[in-house]
């Protein structure tokens, strides 16, 4: 060599692969392991840059560690530097490997001595022990998923556990809002945060933070000092060196947070931490969708039994209440000359008045209404709302309303509708005392094939969103905002149906009403509604309805004989002649008969046997032309839930009135309105 040889007889003796470097830093001398290592032939080493033995891409920086090392040259050790430092054979095969150092004084100036070993086999070890650490690491997460009672059993233990893993200074599990408003730190180690006793300069820019779990992608950047670009997009408040990581939660395809890790080292997160990584991102998400899932089934099965309890309690009492109507009312006609009388048999009416309104809510929340839907111009009936809410909810409440430009009709009862915008803008008035801010807002909404839940069926949607600046509600509470007669109102203020009317209208009408709330900062409502296919055809008006009978024949048929007995003591008293049986085989029996029977005026519900709308159906085969007339305070058929063919009989609710019932018995008589296309 041309330099000479330093020590020949050790250097050959060394099994690891030995090179001499000069000050330019050149090789000037190489030991055969090293030509075999990588991959030269004998001699091939000499006088080639040191750089030639590393990839490209780093030569560069290499050159600028060699310079800061060979001004300040020392002993190092093997394994010090606890980095994977990379070798690259003549073929351009590249490898891991480990290097020592050491400065040499020789006759010719300073030397450079390096100890290169290939460390393949040891990495492959250590990769596996690493792989091992961490499987069981996410087999650890995922146990507790399925031992967890909640979210936090399983989300409060994730930093911790990580951050001890991956030797990571920060790490962090977010939320978004329902509104992708706002985000929120579900559990972390290392963060700054007003409620943390931490010394940690590590703060998430929240803005920055909604934009990326925004866009779904995770991100990784191996070095935030050295790429400022890069760094920048990560959504941290402080300067931080290292590298870090977002991995976003995702909800069926839609973003619900992101879980975020930093190192103080770069190019910490290689392949398989970013593998645990991510695989621990999917089970949290996964997790907490199946929560979230169970926590909407569980409450949709809860109203739904309420809802059937109610439906129940409200047949029974419209029943009673049919009862004392028609009492009183019968009492009116008998006391029309007791002035002292009359007024107190209109003073009970009027309680039996307030006691149907009151059964008519817990129908809507048990979706046992009778809905009229049709196509409704969302921004017309808005404009409506929003002029007569301005005179109701008070000079100390600013309403604002909005509609979208080329908002479909929503398919919906627009009386219903009415009634439950007005109910949601007066809950939030409540939640205001002092005043604040209402917002009416109308959007299209579609649902994907893939977005479908069973809240939601796939389909355009009119979303129609009631948020305020109110004190909002506590978690607790809002799991029980939409039952019936629950309310936080003080005596006197609320019976607790209006959120529970509001939902029973939404899921009758084939929509859904979602409620987001946190206490101190507001609520928000959305309600979806169905978009309207076509426009509805209005229909015809009625006129000219007679008011007495003129001898005609009524089968009454109900159950329940105190009822029975009011509606015969109607119609007669309006000039009818009545039959009256108990069940839907007896009215049969009459049908199959020779009596003439102008009306059928049935009861729904009608315990055993048939109910009222299979017998109109029975009827009409015996009689093609018979009149037909329903009455139910339940309207729902014998396996609870209404249909549409119930719906082709005109129908009364009870309680009703004696007038009330004439005019439908009249409406059944008139020949022009039997005719009618589309009445039965």
């Amino acid at each position: 060599m041309s330099e000479g040889t330093l020590f020949p007889g050790l250097f050959e003796a060394v099994p690891d692969a030995l090179v001499v470097v000069n000050s330019s830093g050149r090789i000037i001398q190489a030991n055969a392991q090293a030509e075999r290592l990588f991959g030269y032939p004998l001699g091939g080493l000499n006088q080639i840059p040191i750089e030639q033995l590393i990839p490209e891409s780093v030569r560069e920086r290499h050159r600028a560690h060699r310079a800061n090392y060979m001004a300040h040259p020392h002993v190092r050790p093997m394994g010090v530097t606890g980095q994977s430092l990379i070798g690259q054979r003549l073929d351009g095969a590249q490898f891991p490997v480990e290097i020592a150092l050491s400065p040499i004084e020789s006759d010719q100036g300073p030397r450079y001595l390096a100890s290169v070993r290939d460390i393949s086999e040891t990495q492959r070890a250590r990769q596996a022990l690493v792989r091992a650490r961490y499987d069981a690491l996410a087999a650890r997460i995922g146990q507790l998923a399925l031992e967890a009672q909640d979210e936090s059993g399983v989300v409060d233990h994730v930093p911790a556990l990580l951050a001890a893993a991956l030797d990571a200074s920060m790490v962090a599990v977010v939320f978004v809002s329902s509104d992708r408003q706002t985000v929120g730190t579900r559990a972390s180690v290392g963060l700054a945060d007003v409620a943390d006793e931490t010394d940690s300069p590590i703060r998430l820019h929240k803005t920055k933070l909604l934009d990326r779990i925004g866009a779904g992608e995770s991100l990784v950047i191996d070095d935030l000092a050295g790429d400022a670009v890069a760094g920048g997009r990560f959504p941290i408040d402080s300067p931080c060196s290292g590298s870090a990581a977002l991995l976003p939660l995702s909800d069926r395809g839609s973003p619900m947070g992101a879980l975020l890790v930093l190192s103080s080292q770069p190019r910490h997160f290689d392949h398989d931490a970013l593998h645990l990584l991510q695989s621990v991102a999917n089970l949290i998400a996964a997790f907490v969708q199946r929560r979230r899932t169970e926590e909407q089934l569980a409450h949709s099965q809860r109203l739904d039994a309420i809802g059937q309890l109610t439906g129940g309690i409200a047949h029974d009492f419209n029943n009673l209440l049919t009862v004392m109507s028609g009492s009183l009312q019968l009492l009116e006609m008998e006391c029309d000359d007791k002035p002292e009388a009359s007024e107190l048999i209109a003073s009970a009416l009027r309680s039996v008045g307030r006691g149907a309104e009151l059964t008519g809510k817990l129908l809507a929340f048990a979706r046992r209404q009778r809905l009229v839907p049709q196509a409704v111009d969302a921004p017309s009936l808005l404009r409506d709302v929003e002029s007569m809410l301005k005179r109701t909810l008070g000079e100390s409440v600013r309403l604002y309303v909005r509609c979208e430009s080329e908002l479909p009709a929503a398919y919906v009862d627009p009386t219903q509708l009415d009634a439950a915008l007005v109910n949601l803008a007066l809950n939030a008035r409540d939640a205001m005392p002092r005043g604040g801010e209402i917002t009416i807002e109308a959007r299209s909404h579609r649902i994907g094939e893939q977005g479908a839940s069973a809240e939601l069926a796939a389909g355009r949607y009119v979303r129609i969103t009631v948020s305020d600046t109110g004190r909002g509600m506590a978690p607790e509470t809002l799991a029980r905002a939409m039952e019936p007669f629950f309310t936080t109102k003080e005596v006197g203020r609320g019976s607790g149906l209006g959120l529970s009317m509001v939902y029973g209208f939404a899921k009758q009408s084939g929509g859904h009403l979602r409620i987001g709330s946190t206490l101190g900062y507001g609520t928000q409502v959305d309600l979806y509604l169905p978009a309207a296919q076509a426009s509805a055809i209005a229909a015809a008006p009625v006129n000219g309805t007679r008011i007495e009978g003129k001898g005609e024949t009524i089968l009454v048929v109900e159950d329940d004989q105190a009822v029975r007995d009011i509606a015969v003591a109607f119609l007669r008293s309006s000039g009818y002649q009545v039959l009256a049986v108990g069940n839907a085989a007896e009215a049969l029996r009459r049908l199959s008969g020779e009596e003439a029977i102008d009306v059928l005026f049935s009861d729904v519900m009608l315990g055993e046997g048939i109910n009222g709308k299979e017998l109109a159906l029975a009827a009409r085969q015996l009689r093609p032309d018979l009149s037909v007339l329903l009455t139910s305070g339940y309207e729902t058929d014998a396996a609870g839930e209404p249909t549409a063919d119930v719906w082709a009989f005109d129908l009364l609710r009870k309680p009703y009135r004696r007038e009330q019932l004439i005019a439908a018995i009249g409406r059944a008589l008139d020949p022009q309105i039997r005719n009618r296309p589309g009445f039965q």
